[in-house]
């Protein structure tokens, strides 16, 4: 690895991890949310530097096009996460519902999540990459139970025992693939090295790669909040600090999804290995039609959100079940403009809690009238996430839905029925809460970051507008390569 790109690699993990070590110890607010936000912008200007250089392997580290994709999304929606927390927690300092000690604590875990998520996007062996990926649930537990409040804290038990049991059948599936490469590669560090395990895999014992896979599926897919194993999702949207359910809807679920796509490189490259497409595209429709159906249920604007994320993850799963060049590049600008949405509409509904006093949706309502910025801010999300044009999830579910056509028409048919479902649910509680009357609110107005909310709807916008041509290349290559 070239010494720039070293130090790129590195700043990318140690910047989060100074921070962290700098917040654990700062008991001023003030203070400690600027240097979180600073922290947050620095790595993202790294992360940026990645596209001026090209793919290298490292020791430990190394980086490639898929990854560079996933880090540069992790970083810029963690940087625009900090400054949304910065008003969103000064407000929660302000009412009494957090204490310094809390938000010390908070903002260390914060920069810890930033740097565990990086190092499991750069790692270059399958086994650092589970540890980083067990950091950083470990972080999000601690932060989930933030409040104190018997819901908190069973929400965060809840997400540490399920968490914890799909970690373990992920480091399962880990042990499996470096045994099915020992016979190759030897005993050691070069066993669980991705350059070569990709090199060797069609040498790999076939057998033990399948079985891998469905235990690596399993275990990952419980962290991308598949269904059915997704049942710490909700209640850790619901119970935790709002800027935590932006990062886990916009950038924790990517990293698990980004194992997943990574272990199906490996079985792509073995002839002999089983198809990982058949298993994604059916978890994939299974979470879409479940969480689309679940939509109607919801009284908790958070929860709602929650389910909606699951609906979404289903959509990028199914599309890279289902393969090749338009459904790879469909599956990675879904899952761009999923992050982005995602994270912009937690942007909006943390402060409407704040000011309304409450996450029930039967108590929000007129949010265009009371508080016309953020309504406005929630309908632009919301008319995003449903997938109307000229929006970027339009353009997305658009080539999945086209290739799906081209590829197995038939599977066309539950797709759209799940996303048909969906647009009505999440419209019809938009209506509700947008328009008309409407109720009384807790507080008149609140200190809230309305640009991490704009920016992020203006690059949906954008997106659905115009891709310029060396980001679709980029895609396309990055298609290429996940077969």
């Amino acid at each position: 690895m070239s010494s720039n790109l070293l130090l790129i690699s590195n700043a990318l993990v140690s910047v989060p991890a100074a921070a962290a070590c700098v917040l654990a110890f700062q008991t001023d607010y003030r203070r400690s949310a600027q240097i979180n936000l600073a922290a947050s912008g620095v790595t993202f200007l790294f992360a940026l530097t990645l596209l001026l250089t090209g793919p290298e392997n490292g020791t430990y580290l190394f980086v490639d096009d898929l990854n560079i994709v996933f880090i540069i999304l992790s970083t810029f929606v963690g940087f625009t996460t900090s400054i949304f927390s910065a008003s969103y927690i000064g407000h929660e300092i302000d009412t009494g519902k957090l204490t310094s000690a809390n938000v010390r604590f908070y903002h260390a875990m914060y920069q810890a999540l930033m740097c565990s998520m990086n190092l499991a996007l750069l790692a270059a062996n399958i086994g650092l990459m589970w540890v980083a990926v067990e950091i950083a649930t470990l972080s999000t537990v601690l932060m989930v139970g933030l409040y104190r409040t018997p819901h908190a804290l069973e929400a965060a038990w809840k997400y540490f025992i399920l968490g914890s049991v799909g970690i373990a059948l992920a480091l399962f599936g880990t042990i499996l693939v470096y045994m099915g490469a020992q016979p190759v590669l030897g005993e050691g560090y070069d066993g669980m090295v991705w350059t070569s395990l990709m090199q060797h895999a069609s040498q790999f014992n076939p057998r033990m790669l399948n079985v891998a896979f469905v235990f690596l599926m399993l275990g990952y897919g419980t962290k991308v909040g598949l269904a059915p194993m997704h049942a710490w999702l909700p209640d850790a949207h619901a119970e935790g600090p709002t800027p935590i359910s932006a990062v886990l809807s916009g950038l924790l679920l990517n990293v698990a999804l980004h194992a997943v796509l990574r272990f199906k490189m490996l079985l792509a490259a073995n002839a002999a290995a089983i198809t990982p497409g058949p298993l994604m595209i059916t978890l994939g429709l299974a979470s879409l039609i479940f969480a689309a159906f679940m939509l109607y249920r919801r009284d908790d604007i958070k929860r709602l959100f929650a389910y909606s994320s699951i609906e979404h993850m289903g959509i990028i799963a199914f599309a890279f079940g289902v393969g090749g060049p338009l459904a790879n590049f469909a599956g990675l600008m879904h899952m761009a403009m999923h992050s982005l949405t995602k994270s912009a509409i937690f942007f909006a509904v943390g402060h409407i809690a704040q000011v309304k006093g409450t996450q029930k949706i039967a108590d929000i309502r007129g949010l265009t009238e009371s508080h016309p910025a953020l309504g406005w801010g929630l309908v632009a999300g919301v008319v995003a996430i449903v997938g109307l044009p000229p929006l970027g999830v339009f353009m997305s579910e658009f080539l999945v839905v086209s290739s799906t056509f081209a590829q197995q028409p038939l599977l066309a048919i539950p797709l759209v029925f799940g996303l048909l479902v969906a647009f009505g649910a999440i419209l019809l509680r938009l209506i509700g809460m947008a328009f008309g009357e409407a109720t009384e609110s807790k507080e008149s107005a609140v200190k809230a970051s309305l640009v991490p909310l704009y920016a992020h709807l203006a690059l949906v916008l954008l997106a659905g507008l115009y891709l310029p041509p060396h980001l679709v290349a980029w895609f396309q290559n990055v298609a290429r390569l996940l077969g």
